[in-house]
């Protein structure tokens, strides 16, 4: 606890800078190559696919912000949990309330269903709320390690105590709402340019990360954040997420963080409290991972290329007979125009009405091709049995079978 004690005296200066200097090549060029990447994928993403594969991606990126918790939650096992089916072993039942409810929160932001405006204090609060709300009890508890005291998480409060975090000692209690005051302040875009703003969001995971204002959920909160801002941007979409590169470099990420948390190193290093060099290595590998997931995404989902690994699992379903010959014209056309009428199932196909019905009924029980009701349009699924060879690598090698 002394350590702690020496931490005080910060004020909403303490965490500057909050951008690096504007003069930085190797940012601007990240920057600017991740908005038109991110313009070409919006332009070639069916909107209608895009759904589909959104449901996926969210479960993704659930798994991946878990794992970066130090949550290993299954496929399988969120995939149970969004149909209501939940393991009696307690851990991990609430290992799967928790990822249901990450998905959740994350559906609201990308339906446009967040309360408030994503620059704001408020939304920063609505996120831990909206989040820790749907938590089970025995994960709404922080332990002090001093003292072993097991101390309550209230959704959406500020914390009251001082805490440490690995090496990082964070501000005092009393200072937080000032240094959310200043946090917003920095990052208004009416102050920034469309190349500054991107950047801004790499540096504001950082600051928000450092400024810690919960007692736990920080980290959930933080990616969260992210995700919506660059939403906000027009280059975060249900499409991909960042959380999967940061978990697959975890080491580096939490790395790259604590090296930002360090104070300034000299004349030379900007002219705030903290490490100007750390921040912009931080941006660097932010950006960075953001345009990597986002070029493996594009390429997954390339037409042609997702066409030719569906056509080869179909026909190797076919031969097995675990698929009804037809199946193959159906999802082609599901990839390819986004949803169709059940009733064009005869023309698809080839097959007269009874026999192509089957084919249809066939691939909707499992979960090949969906429709929220019985007579509406189908479109694309993606059970998780079929990931592995449809968007291979999107999850770690035997994951989904448990195995990895």
């Amino acid at each position: 606890m002394a350590a702690m004690k020496a931490a005080k005296m910060t004020t909403k200066f303490s965490m500057e800078p909050m951008l690096p200097e504007e003069a930085n090549r190797e940012l601007d060029d990240l920057a600017l190559e991740l908005a038109e990447r991110a313009n070409s994928f919006a332009a070639r993403a069916n909107p209608v696919l895009q759904q589909s594969i959104g449901n996926l991606v969210r479960s993704m990126n659930c798994y991946y912000s878990n794992l970066i918790e130090g949550h290993d939650t299954l496929p399988i096992d969120i995939d149970r949990a969004l149909a209501d089916d939940y393991a009696q072993d307690t851990d991990k039942r609430n290992l799967q309330l928790e990822a249901r409810a990450h998905i959740e929160v994350q559906a609201m932001i990308d339906h446009g269903e967040a309360t408030y405006p994503t620059l704001s204090v408020e939304f920063i609060l609505w996120l831990h709320e909206a989040f820790c709300s749907r938590l089970p009890p025995e994960l709404l508890q922080s332990k002090d390690p001093a003292t072993d005291e097991i101390i309550p998480v209230v959704p959406g409060q500020l914390r009251d105590r001082m805490v440490q975090v690995g090496r990082h000692i964070p501000p005092e209690p009393d200072v937080l709402p000032d240094l959310l005051d200043r946090f917003i302040e920095a990052y208004d875009p009416k102050r920034l340019s469309k190349l500054r703003q991107i950047i801004g969001v790499a540096a504001a995971h950082h600051r928000l990360a450092w400024i810690h204002p919960f007692l736990d959920g920080n980290g959930r909160v933080t990616r969260l954040m992210s995700h919506a801002w660059l939403r906000d941007l027009g280059i975060g979409t249900e499409l991909w997420s960042v959380s999967r590169g940061l978990a697959r470099t975890v080491n580096d990420y939490k790395a790259r963080l604590q090296v930002a948390d360090q104070p300034r190193r000299g004349d030379r290093d900007g002219r705030g409290n903290l490490t100007e060099a750390g921040l912009t290595e931080f941006c660097l590998y932010f950006l960075t991972t953001c345009v990597d997931q986002l070029n493996y995404m594009e390429d997954l989902l390339e037409p042609e290329e997702l066409l030719n690994r569906i056509d080869v699992w179909c026909e190797e379903e076919i031969r097995q007979k675990r698929l009804p010959k037809g199946s193959w014209p159906l999802l082609r056309e599901a990839v390819l125009t986004g949803e169709f009428e059940r009733g064009r199932a005869e023309e698809i196909t080839g097959y007269k009405e009874r026999q192509a019905r089957t084919v249809l009924n066939v691939l909707i029980d499992e979960g090949c091709l969906v429709s929220p009701t019985s007579r509406s349009k189908v479109r694309l699924g993606f059970p998780l049995k079929v990931v592995e060879r449809w968007l291979p690598l999107l999850y770690p090698s035997g994951a989904i079978s448990g195995k990895a």
